[in-house]
């Protein structure tokens, strides 16, 4: 399967590259070597995702679209954590926490790219080194994302890394989808295999608690329209205006297992993800119309799209009921993510 590239501007770290992805059914996934970002998706002629149409877009300020994320997804609340008795003081740029590795954090990063192509798959492999203190964190960090698109039209998310100091490590993709045909997503139906999620204080902080989704707003279990409870009377929602909040994926065990399905009733589109890891964030793109732009120079509407980011849970250093995502001296980090358009 055949993988393109074409020169899309400089970024302060140099030339950024924009690889096309094509299988066999002439789908397309697009990514950006800045950022490692997915800047289109496009089956059957549909574009799944929101994004940009040039560099510009994602250099100037927006919501991480498409972008990998790190070396924390996320919140860190206080943007400090201790690690082996030592407390690590990280760069905030959110109401003094960090949020998704800082202000210059992956999403901002120029990555060393390889494009990867098979009869029945196209890739591109993104590296970097993350440099000891960056950002806040221990270690120097090398890190690996391998995009893959098959004919299947999965697109398939490799993370790796190594580190030559023990430390934390959180990464995920900041896509948003909109499968359907409409401005948002309000429609389409949502299904979430979680029978618990995490709630958050005022400042988007989870509080520790693992409470059941059953009889709230946060129960998608058998699915539901993504509008259906968006805007129910319910302290959570009306904090973040929408979902903005880490679910459980039940019956976490590390192998790669369904934690979310979108179906859109009106085109019968599908997207299924798939994940290693143990928590999902549901982000329903809940800032006001015009804040951002996308394609076009058009307003990013609000509810315009949902994030599905796999991760290990917010602010897991912190918290003493949450499992923190260390990687020590002479391990690997691995971590895999599908999402299956049907």
């Amino acid at each position: 399967m055949p993988v393109t590239h074409e020169s899309w501007g400089q970024c302060p770290a140099g030339p950024v590259t924009r690889y096309l992805l094509t299988n066999a059914a002439g789908n397309t996934v697009a990514v950006l070597n800045y950022g490692g970002i997915v800047q289109s998706i496009v089956v059957d002629g549909a574009e799944m995702v929101l994004g940009c149409d040039d560099l510009q877009g994602y250099l100037d300020p927006n919501p991480s679209y498409g972008a990998i994320v790190g070396r924390y997804a996320n919140r860190i609340a206080d943007a400090r954590f201790t690690l082996d008795g030592r407390t690590y003081e990280l760069v905030a740029n959110e109401n003094g926490n960090q949020l998704h590795g800082g202000p210059e954090g992956f999403n901002r990063q120029l990555w060393e790219a390889e494009p990867l192509a098979t009869d029945t798959t196209a890739s591109v492999k993104l590296r970097r080194r993350s440099p000891d203190g960056e950002m806040g964190y221990p270690g120097n960090l090398d890190v690996t994302v391998t995009y893959t698109w098959t004919d299947d039209n999965v697109l398939r998310i490799d993370y790796a890394a190594t580190t030559d100091r023990d430390t934390v490590l959180n990464l995920t993709n900041h896509t948003y989808f909109n499968i359907g045909q409409t401005d948002t997503v309000l429609d389409q139906q949502l299904q979430l295999h979680a029978d618990r999620f995490t709630p958050v204080d005022g400042r988007q902080i989870p509080t520790g608690e693992l409470p059941a989704v059953e009889g709230t707003p946060f129960d998608f279990r058998a699915g539901k329209p993504v509008g259906r409870d968006i805007r129910a009377d319910h302290p959570q929602l009306r904090a973040a205006n929408g979902f903005d909040h880490n679910f459980v994926i039940s019956g976490y065990d590390g192998s790669l297992r369904e934690c979310a399905v979108v179906t859109d009733p009106a085109t019968g589109r599908r997207l299924r993800c798939l994940t290693t890891e143990p928590g999902v964030q549901l982000f329903t793109t809940n800032f006001p119309t015009g804040k951002y732009q996308m394609r076009g120079g058009a307003p990013t509407p609000t509810y315009g799209g949902l994030c599905l980011e796999t991760q290990h849970f917010p602010d897991a250093p912190n918290q003493e009921n949450f499992v923190t995502p260390l990687l020590k001296v002479g391990n690997t980090f691995n971590s895999t993510t599908e999402y299956r358009f049907e």
